[in-house]
Order: structure tokens, then C-alpha cells, then sequence
């Protein structure tokens, strides 16, 4: 990819692209502390955060997750924090399997499991899932029969990034759709963009990494377009010669 198209990618991110996003509150306690107080609504106090940080399924060729931004907080509370630009990954079974990722890798053997603590799965989603207009929308489990919580530390929450109401999370939203440092409102957000869009060796490190994406998705392009050429020949040989399909798979040579 030629170098003046890689800058003019990178110029066009925001905050709701993940490999700006994860890099800009990787190690950043503050920019993490100030949006989980925003969005959870009270003060938080984190002791760690990770961007991009990798959990692998205990299954033999089980998929594995890459979150966003892992933090956790003084409590030992787990937090992911994921951004999503599209409904590709947004489905619903998505959150409750991140959140069984990160149960899955609390506890050590013979702990209690009153011992397991607090997960926030968080998704700041670049539309409204639910189109209900609400900035925030809080997953939870219920007794059906009685309507009473089920309070077992499980919080799955989805952000409403279209949202643009005259508040914080308003705010903040807002600044995630900010392409330009110096449109932001909030200081550690804005600094952690600036350092990845206007410094040198920020700006170094986000085209490396938007050059590694175009080609992984070329490579995965380029086999979806094979496999699809293939699908057309198979389907053509039933056709025209009355095959079955193993019939004309084998005529292909294609296992």
C-alpha cells in the first residue's frame, strides 16, 4: 500500500477504531479511569490496563479473544472494554461469550467460587444496538417469577456511540467520532490521540499497523474470492453436465 494512502487512513481514525482506540488507553489509567466514570456513572480506580490483550480458549482449537482494553480495577474487578464500528461483530451471543472468556480465567484451582469477582463487559457501539435512543443500555440477570436481580457480578453493558446528548457520556461520544486531537473535549483523550496522530513515532506506530491490517484483510479477501470461484465451477459442472456434487468436486480435484 503506498505511503500516502496508509497517512490518509490513519488520518481518517477515530476512537472507535480498535487499533487506535487499544493504543491509546493501553497502559493509560487515567483516559481508562475517565471513561469507566463516565459510563458506569461513579468513580473507578484501576490498577492496570492492557490494550489488545489476548485470552486463549482452554480447548483444543477453541476460539480465543482479543480484548479491546482489559482493565481491572482495585476490587480485582475484570473489565473489557470493546469498540465496534459495525453489526458484523456486534451480535449479542458475542458479549456473553466474552464474558464467559473472562469468568473462565479468575479463579485458580480450589478457590471458592463466592470468590469469583465482578465482570464488566462493555461495548461502545458506533450506532444504537437497541435504537432506543438511551446512551446506555445495562444487560442483567433477573428472577423471571419474582423481577428481582439476580446479582451474581455479571454486568454486560452497550454504549450508545451515536448518542449526542448534552451531558458527559454525550460528550464523550462525541470526542470518539473526532478524526482531529484537537477537537476533543477530555485532555487524556485528546493527548493519547495527538501522540498517535501527530508525533512521529506514534504516527510510525499506527501506520505500521493499518499496513499489517490491509494485508491480512487482502490475504483473507483473496480467499474468500477463491473459494466463492470454486462454488461457481462446482455449481456450472452440476449444471451442464448433470453431476452430483462429489461428482463434480472430484472432476475439480477439490477435496
Amino acid at each position: 500500500m503506498a505511503k500516502e494512502n496508509v497517512n490518509e487512513l490513519v488520518d481518517k481514525l477515530t476512537l472507535f477504531d480498535d487499533d487506535l482506540m487499544s493504543r491509546v488507553f493501553d497502559n493509560n489509567i487515567e483516559a481508562t479511569e475517565l471513561m469507566l466514570r463516565i459510563i458506569l456513572g461513579r468513580n473507578i480506580n484501576v490498577i492496570s490496563v492492557i490494550g489488545q490483550d489476548e485470552i486463549k480458549s482452554h480447548e483444543v482449537g477453541g476460539r480465543n479473544i482479543t480484548l479491546d482494553v482489559h482493565a481491572i480495577d482495585v476490587n480485582g474487578d475484570e473489565i473489557d472494554i470493546e469498540v465496534q464500528g459495525n453489526s458484523a461483530g456486534a451480535h449479542i451471543r458475542r458479549a456473553r461469550y466474552h464474558s464467559s472468556m473472562v469468568d473462565s480465567k479468575m479463579l485458580d484451582e480450589g478457590q471458592e467460587f463466592r470468590q469469583l469477582k465482578d465482570s464488566y463487559i462493555i461495548f461502545i457501539y458506533k450506532h444504537d444496538k437497541f435504537r432506543k435512543g438511551l446512551p446506555v443500555y445495562h444487560i442483567d440477570r433477573y428472577i423471571r417469577e419474582t423481577e428481582e436481580l439476580f446479582d451474581d457480578g455479571s454486568h454486560i453493558i452497550y454504549v450508545n456511540g451515536n448518542y449526542k446528548g448534552n451531558d458527559e457520556i454525550g460528550q464523550l461520544m462525541n470526542d470518539f467520532r473526532q478524526t482531529d486531537s484537537d477537537k476533543i473535549h477530555y485532555a487524556a483523550l485528546a493527548k493519547g490521540v495527538k501522540h498517535f496522530k501527530d508525533t512521529e513515532k506514534g504516527r510510525e506506530q499506527m501506520c505500521e499497523a493499518v499496513e499489517k491490517y490491509a494485508k491480512e484483510y487482502a490475504k483473507e479477501y483473496a480467499k474468500e474470492y477463491a473459494v466463492k470461484e470454486k462454488m461457481i465451477s462446482v455449481k456450472n459442472l452440476m449444471e451442464n453436465m448433470e453431476l452430483t456434487v462429489d461428482q463434480a468436486l472430484n472432476a475439480l480435484g477439490i477435496q
